[in-house]
């Protein structure tokens, strides 16, 4: 792969209220930044979101008080010291041109503008307060599609290509302009049919990115293409439809600090490195979010995202923006630097790698139900591999499915020749059920009688699970214990009937009665029922598994580690063979790669907890830790054991698995925020 690793976005949506626009641009002073920050790519804006253009442009309208020929400038600028400078043009948000052709916008079903979270007021007033990252969106169904085009090219004949980067496609906003119900009547489509008008819209932008990039190609075979937004797995129709298939690499723009936390990239990582192209991991320097000028990420917070980065095998994007005056922030880049200078001690182990692990998640469209499985195994250190839909089962011992039915839908035979095989699967609540929610899809040991009438219900772990919390052939990784009375669930099990044969692993205790105005007790749930309930909180027959509650939608809203200890606890009676196993409190990640051209594993281990302080969440403390155990299990026969960044031998055990895999254990003498244990072979 040759995507540059150490990388920069250099935002620069600037207000044509703004004097001078590149006036202070000095090439000596920009390469000065770049180099004190030890990057090899940056990415360099043509047009903004306010419609600017940034160069001499006779199809698009050039910044009305710019000064120079500033893409142009930084261009030749980048390439005097090697550096890549692919070329940003705004899509889905430009202001000027929404403006002046509301034809082009974006509609809802009623008529009005799509702009995200934030209306656009009908009397808004020039003096009115503007909310952040409110604009209108524009459809690239219209006539401004061929603006786009046009702009495109003329970009394409006038510079030396690197890339384009394409920002704003928000697939999950549906369209009604005039335009589109046009579109949509030609082809027989049903405007009440929101399915059907999602599949309309991710045709169009299908066609769109598809034009764009032949048109790239033909005038610059070698540059790369990237269209923003369309590799967010959270957004239905990217998946669904396959819109990030005209990438040529998928960059994961993601600011954890305000975006929803640090357990979005892993997740989304791990999914698109199964694309077969470069991924980039994309955050900032800021401290909350983009356009925030003056805020600063502590460096220290930047070294080790970087970190995280390589570690999950993505090359590093930061992203920074320029003061109108085209001045560099030198602080920033001294800033990004620290981090960059870690990232080359350790790129060449991340970079090229390919996670592997043999506990799979299996992909449901409710990204809520995904996230909050996976933070469960990312903060118990059960390391794993996202499966979509046609993915070989071939390599995993043990698969977990989220609780939303029909996510195995015309996959029963596949998954029942899994399980024939040895595989074993954890079904969690609906993840069990058809696409109706009426019956059980697997053989499971019970029958689906249908929700429970309660709001909420009560827990209490069973005997075998709690002994698997307290021992097992695992190296000693949790942070706490499950009680032996009953716990809360914030919503209430899934009811099955077992089966003869099948064994209980957790008994359900009903409250007293529903919280009503009729009946409740003090401030908030009803006290539990001394007795069992006659069906139960999770239960086993065979290879399969399954958990009542929706434990994964309940651990994303409320987070009880309670939940998370007891999906483990069940979780590991059947995965016996994780690849890696490492002994570290709930913040500590691990992720395995393979390398295959350098024939070998390398297990990265990361440690920052973040604080969450005001509306950001933060990451300032990197405490130290000293012999730390990990052991990983092989399907080769390993040679070498060293400790990356400090380049230290480790002695190892070698012992043979149940499984037919070698297990090799091993101890970290001590490590901050990252280091990585290379096991070649």
């Amino acid at each position: 792969m040759n995507e540059p690793t150490r990388q920069i976005h250099l935002d620069f949506h600037t207000s044509e209220h703004i004097p001078g626009i590149g006036s202070e641009f000095d090439k000596k002073q920009f390469q000065e930044a770049l180099l004190k920050g030890r990057v090899n790519l940056i990415n360099i804006f043509a047009k903004c979101h306010h419609s600017w253009s940034y160069y001499p442009t006779k199809l698009g309208m050039p910044h009305p008080n710019l000064t120079c020929d500033l893409l142009g400038q930084q261009i030749e600028a980048c390439h005097e010291i090697g550096v890549l400078a692919p070329i940003y043009y705004t899509v889905g948000w430009s202001s000027y041109d929404a403006e002046n052709h509301p034809e082009w916008c974006m509609r809802t079903k009623d008529g009005d503008y799509v702009t995200g979270a934030t209306p656009w007021p009908d009397d808004v007033q020039a003096t009115d307060p503007k909310p952040t990252f409110q604009w209108k969106h524009l459809c690239v169904a219209t006539e401004y599609r061929d603006r786009i085009r046009a702009e495109v090219e003329e970009i394409c004949r006038m510079y030396p290509i690197d890339g384009l980067w394409f920002d704003i496609y928000q697939s999950h906003h549906l369209c009604y302009c005039d335009t589109c119900r046009a579109g949509m009547a030609s082809e027989g489509v049903d405007v009440e049919d929101e399915l059907a008008v999602e599949a309309y819209r991710a045709r169009q932008i299908s066609a769109h990115t598809t034009e764009l990039k032949e048109l790239i190609a033909s005038i610059h075979p070698d540059a790369s293409v990237y269209f923003n937004g369309l590799t967010n797995i959270d957004r239905r129709p990217n998946t669904r439809y396959g819109l990030y298939d005209n990438n040529s690499k998928n960059d994961l723009e993601d600011l954890p600090t305000t975006w929803g936390g640090y357990d979005k990239f892993p997740i989304r990582s791990k999914f698109f490195h199964k694309e077969g192209k470069p991924v980039v991991a994309m955050s900032g320097k800021f401290h909350t979010a983009w356009g925030e000028f003056g805020g600063f990420k502590d460096p220290e917070a930047i070294r080790f995202e970087a970190a995280a980065m390589i570690a999950f095998g993505a090359c590093c994007n930061f992203g920074d923006q320029l003061h109108p005056n085209g001045l560099m922030d030198m602080t920033t880049y001294q800033n990004i630097g620290h981090a960059y200078q870690y990232v080359e001690k350790i790129e060449e182990y991340g970079i090229d790698g390919l996670p592997e692990a043999t506990l799979g998640v299996w992909l449901a469209e409710d990204m809520e139900l995904v996230e909050g499985l996976c933070r469960m195994l990312l903060e118990e250190q059960l390391d794993f591999n996202i499966i979509r839909p046609g993915d070989s089962l071939e390599a995993y011992e043990t698969i977990v499915v989220p609780s939303s039915p029909g996510v195995l839908a015309g996959h029963e035979q596949e998954l029942q020749d899994f399980v024939a095989s040895g595989g074993s699967v954890v079904a969690v609540a609906g993840g069990i059920l058809d696409r109706d929610g009426t019956r059980t899809i697997l053989d499971c040991g019970a029958d689906f009688l249908g929700p429970s009438e309660y709001d909420m219900d009560f827990t209490v772990a069973g005997d075998r699970v709690r002994e698997e919390e307290d021992s097992g052939p695992h190296l000693k990784v949790r942070s706490g214990t499950l009680p032996t009375t009953p716990f809360l669930n914030y919503t209430s099990a899934l009811k099955f009937k077992i089966q003869d044969g099948a064994e209980i692993l957790g008994a359900v205790h009903e409250p007293y009665f529903r919280r009503t105005y009729g009946k409740y007790c003090g401030h908030q749930n009803t006290p539990n029922s001394t007795n069992a309930a006659d069906y139960p909180s999770a239960f086993r027959q065979g290879n399969i598994v399954v958990i009542a509650h929706e434990l994964d939608r309940l651990y994303y809203r409320h987070g009880a580690k309670v939940h998370r200890v007891y999906l483990a606890s069940i979780l590991r009676m059947v995965h016996r063979s994780p690849m890696v196993e490492v002994a570290l409190p709930s913040a500590g990640r691990v992720n395995l790669l393979k390398q295959n051209d350098s024939s070998r594993y390398v297990a990265h281990v990361l440690y920052g907890a973040p604080i969450e302080r005001g509306r950001c969440s933060v990451i300032e403390d990197l405490p130290s830790f000293r012999d730390v155990d990990i052991r990983l299990r092989l399907p080769v026969t390993v040679k070498r054991m060293r400790l990356i960044p400090d380049e230290i031998e480790l002695e190892f055990d070698r012992t043979d698995d149940a499984r037919g895999l070698t297990c090799y254990s091993t101890t970290i003498p001590a490590f901050a925020a990252h280091c990585g244990v290379v096991a070649e072979y």
